[in-house]
């Protein structure tokens, strides 16, 4: 192969390299989808916890807890699982279970069937807690996310949600893969 050939081929890969080595940048419309996304993101979850603690005396991390346990069989699931419904880790489940025990609305025991594992379930106060709560929760959500959408614009916000979703669960099981 001649210099020139060699000289060529080197610039075609040092260029290829830098293109890749480049961030896709937003552009403006991403960069105001994206803003908007991120303004969500970050005071819904501050607006439900207002609600929820002006109108009930929970966060809405709390809250979380009480209805998962509320639909599951039995109003009980293993610690883990109710850690998964919360998208928490077991140290702060486990500290937050701590404070609705010392409250008397979950209980926490062993697994008859397996000693590892501990079991949360809700309590009679518990799920009256969850019941009177529920309707002033409901009703911030339905003011803050449906009410200002059109039954399309939410029914493509359901889709959306799960879209993302998906690409972070997938990202997740395979770290480094943008693809």
């Amino acid at each position: 192969m001649d210099t020139a050939a060699e000289t060529t081929m080197e610039t075609t890969m040092e260029a290829t390299l830098e293109a890749a080595a480049e961030p896709r940048w937003l552009n403006s419309d991403e960069r105001d989808t994206w803003l908007g996304l991120v303004g969500v993101l970050m005071r819904l979850p501050s607006a439900l916890d207002a609600q929820l603690r002006c109108d009930a005396g929970l966060s809405h991390f709390e809250y979380m807890v009480l209805a998962g346990l509320s639909e599951a069989p039995e109003r009980t699931l293993r610690m883990s699982e109710l850690a998964g419904f919360t998208e928490s880790g077991l140290p702060r489940l486990s500290q937050v279970v701590g404070r609705l025990e010392k409250r008397g609305w979950v209980l926490r025991s062993p697994n008859p069937s397996d000693g590892r594992i501990t079991l949360a379930t809700l309590t009679d106060d518990g799920w009256k807690k969850i019941v009177e709560s529920a309707p002033g929760h409901v009703q911030a959500v339905r003011s803050l996310v449906f009410d200002p959408l059109t039954k399309a614009q939410s029914r493509q916000l359901g889709e959306i949600g799960h879209r993302i979703l998906r690409a972070i669960d997938h990202q997740e099981r395979c770290p480094g893969n943008t693809g």
